[in-house]
């Protein structure tokens, strides 16, 4: 399953999440079983944990430290900068694209 595949995946695993409360609950107790089932192959050793954002808890997932001294120059000053064209590999956090505080506790 290619990254693009396994994107829309996640998108319906999400998705059965929001409109099946049983199913939320499974994926919340056991990720990486669920991933199994819905077709998504957790490599093995990985441990893999779903959490739920709501109106008064937002979890901020912080990605694996990159080895910035395998990086260049102009690599270090687009991670600085946020340049979303840049990409690191399919586990860095899009965070900054994602985050929206609007509907939050005001």
């Amino acid at each position: 399953m290619n990254q693009e595949e396994q994107g829309k995946k996640m998108g319906q695993i999400i998705v059965k999440a929001w409109t099946d409360d049983a199913f939320k609950r499974k994926l919340i107790t056991n990720t990486a079983a669920v991933l199994k089932e819905e077709g998504i192959e957790v490599p093995q050793g990985l441990e893999v944990r779903a959490v739920e954002n709501s109106d008064k808890v937002f979890h901020i997932v912080l990605p694996p430290k990159p080895d910035i001294k395998k990086m260049n120059d102009d690599q270090l000053q687009r991670l600085i900068t946020r340049d979303r064209s840049y990409k690191m590999d399919a586990g860095f956090c899009l965070c900054s694209l994602l985050l929206d505080w609007s509907g939050l506790v005001q």
